[in-house]
């Protein structure tokens, strides 16, 4: 809306504000589809994401001496396991279970079975925390390898959040 003087003329006051309060709107709209698009497309990417880490951790292990987690691994299965479990078995029982969360969440067909077995998963990884601290944790502060277990936390919360779209069942308020 514009206003006229009494020459018949747009004031140049209310011209600057018509075109402040246009530039606001029209940000207000390219916010509105940025969030659109986000709220569309953001979950979707971090399932793909999640489980491409996963796929890639996973497949890393089926090829001996590759990764630098094979020591921790092979413990913490003969822990979890009383020692039935151990050696190349344990490795490759892990790239087995990463390998085939990482590809159920990719696939999202699959995403809830990867959920599933996701969560298996990070029983295995987070064990080390309480059966291996020392090797974690120093007193100069955290190992490499307690750096890498517990930039775990991160793919937890993702997973939370994936678990949250693909779930089926009603939310219940509170």
């Amino acid at each position: 809306m514009t206003t006229i003087s009494a020459h018949g003329l747009p004031r140049a006051g209310a011209r600057r504000a018509a075109d402040h309060r246009s530039l606001a709107v029209r940000l207000a709209d390219a916010e509105g589809a940025l969030k659109a698009f986000l709220e569309r497309w953001s979950i979707p990417a971090l399932r793909v994401a999640l489980g491409a880490v996963f796929v890639v951790f996973g497949a890393v292990k089926f090829f001996p001496g590759v990764s630098p987690l094979e020591p921790l691994v092979e413990a913490t299965w003969g822990v979890l396991t009383f020692g039935l479990v151990g050696g190349q078995l344990a490795i490759v029982l892990t790239a087995v279970i990463e390998t085939v969360a990482g590809a159920a969440l990719i696939s999202g067909v699959f995403a809830r079975l990867g959920l599933v077995v996701l969560a298996v998963a990070f029983v295995g990884i987070f064990s080390p925390i309480v059966f291996f601290t020392d090797e974690l944790i120093t007193a100069a502060g955290p190992t490499l390898l307690g750096q890498y277990v517990a930039k775990n936390v991160v793919l937890v919360a993702a997973a939370l959040v994936i678990a949250s779209r693909v779930l089926r069942g009603r939310a219940h308020g509170r």
